[in-house]
């Protein structure tokens, strides 16, 4: 997906008429605009030169974003679509505003119904104060010309939009003041009444709304500026996470380089307290290392030789080098930087419901504000009086609310699932998975650890001599069981014995001289070869068999030792995690390639509520088509026979630990590993939704609401200073209700299911 950056849209209807002009261009298979980080996805072949012209005769401003290199800062490329170029305008037009404005309503409002003193001169010269209130107000619209700018340049290109609202408001309660004006001027020169004239003056003349309604505009407009800045604050805080520099080995010395100098390849050294630069891999050293910036854990990590580092982690204590393997744009703060900030460009489906509302909404206030003003120019009313209405119908209807109610949402979870080492690639994901009402779950890897681990060990004469004699024979094996056999004796600090003439009979087991006798290792039926096994130990092999363990049996010199039983074993998460999932209503479903013995026993201790054990990838991808004609399906795993079943469910979890296979196929992606994260990520999904729906509701009864007061249907005469305010306000209580969403608990936190201390 190609990013740009867009300018000059204000609200929705802005949005709108962008991704109608980019989806017109021939290669654009789809565009998606969000009026809240001002940034447009792109996909398709279309050439970047033809997407930014169409965006230019829409009437707006494109251009590509330029990837932030590593070490910069969010905002320290000019392409940077986070950096708040926004606020900083509207604070001075908003000061400028205030001071002219002020001076306006001194004239207006202090003098004429306070009695606030004014220069002899002034006291009842109506042309005068007059004058004066028609420059104070040319100023303060002059300080906010963009929106007439914007907005008439829109109308007259057929797609008008939020400022036009805001220039027609302005601009006609301008034109008439300036009309009635000049018939002040006309009566004066006559030598008409004083009297008549001071009525026109008090009742006519709207200059102080032309410019009260641009200056409360503004308020809005910085307002929301604000909140929507808060927004992006989990996504700065990554950008802001990347380190500036690294120190790297070179001819054996240590030299400081720029981050983005440094290589694959290239060995990096880190202190404690220091960040570290790149992914990589422990060459030597020991360290305990903070990984909360990517995982949100708090507890650190330890790191030894073989380990790998992550980049923007901070070692706290020890020595560490690395070796680089992934720099710059390849690291995992990089990928993770770039999934938010394209989950932020792109749409939930709920978003099309207020894009269509948007796209026609403005031109039929515009529509309403004539039938209104007209329907009470034919009822008898003034003509002042049916202007104001007009006037405030323009000014209080808010389509920048509907066009914020889903975007803010999105970002703020995007932001909050960040934090809790959940990424959601697309806004269609981030709903799509809280909507699912089933989740297939793939086992290896997923439910379980995804390694061999000893499980049993049940010795016939003594553990020491059974284990010893099991150490010395599978040390010399590179089987997945011998080596889970291998770390729970190094883990026992178990004694080693050499092992000589050694063989591994394919299929059966292993053979070795120890001290000069024969022993072997391996299944049932090679061992009863050499030893005899009694009904008493069979049938425990038989029972650990049913559990989805794998016995092997040991025996030396014609003595039967004893048995150890391995397995793939649960992760100490998954079974809690299972119980949370089937809380929040989804039927949970257990895919394995395991025969259905094993499959069985690995689910009963989960708890899932169906078993589809034996299926192949283009089997799991096939169940998965299936499940999905029951409802919304999930499919999490983790490895590259899980492809294609990701791709084929509504919503795709990649474990992050799992294969970039994997983790490119899905549309969700747990980094922390652990499958408690999907029930947090479903919850959050829910909790997104149901606010994107407070947000369209408020911004839709706002406007039905509101719409009849401002045109004077209730016998309610509203100023439009007080519609202008009213505007203003609905967008930011749209932004500061998404800001909600960083108070919701998720079922686990950030406390680790497999962590003791964190219970």
């Amino acid at each position: 997906m190609q990013q740009y950056k867009v300018t000059g849209m204000s609200c929705a209807a802005c949005q709108a008429r962008v991704e109608k002009a980019v989806s017109k261009v021939p290669g654009v298979t789809e565009c998606s605009v969000s009026l809240l980080t001002n940034s447009m996805g792109v996909e398709g072949d279309a050439a970047p030169k033809e997407i930014i012209n169409a965006v230019k005769k829409a009437g707006y401003g494109a251009k590509l974003k330029k990837t932030p290199k590593a070490g910069e800062e969010a905002g320290e490329g000019d392409d940077d679509l986070l950096k708040d170029t926004e606020t900083p305008v509207l604070r001075k037009r908003l000061i400028l505003s205030v001071i002219f404005l002020l001076l306006l309503m001194y004239l207006t409002m202090g003098h004429s119904m306070l009695g606030l003193p004014l220069p002899g001169s002034l006291d009842g010269n109506h042309i005068a104060l007059s004058v004066i209130q028609m420059l104070l107000s040319a100023i303060v619209m002059f300080i906010n010309r963009k929106f007439f700018i914007n907005g008439f340049g829109s109308l007259f290109r057929g797609g008008p939009n939020m400022d036009t609202l805001v220039a027609l408001g302005s601009g006609v309660s301008f034109g008439w003041s300036a009309f009635v004006f000049i018939k002040i001027c006309t009566m004066t020169a006559q030598g008409a009444a004083d009297m008549t004239v001071h009525e026109l003056y008090h009742d006519q003349l709207y200059f102080e709304s032309a410019a009260m309604i641009p200056a409360l505009i503004t308020v809005g407009k910085l307002l929301e500026a604000v909140s929507k800045g808060r927004t992006t604050d989990a996504l700065k805080s990554l950008m802001k996470l990347r380190p500036s520099t690294a120190v790297i080995l070179k001819d054996g010395e240590e030299v400081t380089v720029k981050i983005d100098e440094v290589k694959a390849g290239d060995l990096f050294v880190v202190r404690p307290g220091g960040s570290i630069p790149a992914d990589g891999i422990v060459v030597e050293g020991e360290g305990a290392v903070n990984e909360a910036a990517l995982t949100g854990e708090s507890i650190p990590v330890d790191k030894s030789a073989g380990d790998t580092v992550s980049a923007a982690t901070i070692n706290e204590t020890g020595f560490l080098k690395c070796r680089a393997t992934r720099v710059g744009e390849d690291t995992t703060l990089s990928g993770i930087i770039r999934l938010v900030s394209e989950a932020a460009a792109t749409k939930a489906p709920i978003a099309r419901i207020a894009d269509k509302v948007s796209g026609i909404f403005v031109p039929s206030v515009i529509g309403i504000a004539a039938l209104v003003t007209g329907g009470w120019l034919l009822s008898g009313s003034d003509i002042a009086f049916a202007l104001e209405r007009g006037i405030c119908v323009l000014v209080i209807s808010c389509p920048c609310a509907l066009g914020l109610a889903t975007p803010v949402a999105i970002m703020v979870g995007n932001g909050v699932g960040a934090k809790h080492g959940i990424l959601f690639k697309t806004g269609a994901a981030l709903e799509t998975i809280g909507r699912a009402r089933i989740i297939a779950l793939d086992k290896t890897g997923t439910l379980t650890v995804g390694e061999p681990s000893v499980t049993d060990i049940l010795a016939l004469s003594t553990e020491e001599e059974l284990l010893e004699t099991a150490f010395s024979l599978e040390k010399k094996s590179d089987h997945p069981i011998s080596k889970a056999i291998l770390r729970e004796c190094e883990k026992r600090e178990v004694a080693e014995k050499e092992a000589v003439s050694f063989e591994n009979i394919s299929g059966k087991g292993l053979y070795g001289l120890l001290d000069g006798k024969a022993a072997h290792a391996g299944n049932e039926a090679y061992i009863r070869e050499y030893a005899g096994i009694g009904e008493s130990i069979k049938n425990s092999a038989e029972g650990f068999a049913s559990m989805g363990k794998t016995p092997v049996f040991f025996e030396k010199d014609g003595k039967l030792l004893g048995m150890i039983a391995v397995a793939d074993v649960l992760r100490e998460d998954s079974a809690e995690a299972v119980r949370e999932i089937r809380k929040l209503g989804l039927k949970v479903v257990m895919l394995s390639g395991d025969n259905e013995r094993t499959a069985r026993a690995i689910g009963e201790q989960a708890g899932v509520d169906e078993v589809i054990a034996g299926v192949l990838p283009d089997g799991k991808e096939e169940v998965i088509r299936n499940l999905r004609k029951e409802g919304g399906t999930i499919m999490v795993g983790d490895g590259i026979n899980d492809a294609p079943a990701l791709m084929r469910a509504d919503a795709g979890v990649a474990i992050g630990a799992g294969t970039d296979v994997a983790i490119d196929s899905a549309d969700v992606v747990l980094i922390r590993s652990r499958l408690s994260d999907v029930a947090s990520a479903i919850s959050l999904s829910r909790a997104v939704i149901r606010n994107i729906h407070e947000n369209l509701f408020w911004a839709f009864f706002y406007n039905v609401i509101c719409i009849p007061l401002a045109a004077g249907l209730f016998t309610l005469r509203m100023n439009p200073m007080i519609g202008a305010a009213a505007m203003s306000l609905s967008s930011f209580t749209v932004c500061m209700n998404a800001l909600r969403l960083n108070l919701v608990k998720l079922p686990f936190g950030n406390r680790d299911p497999e962590d003791p201390r964190t219970k």
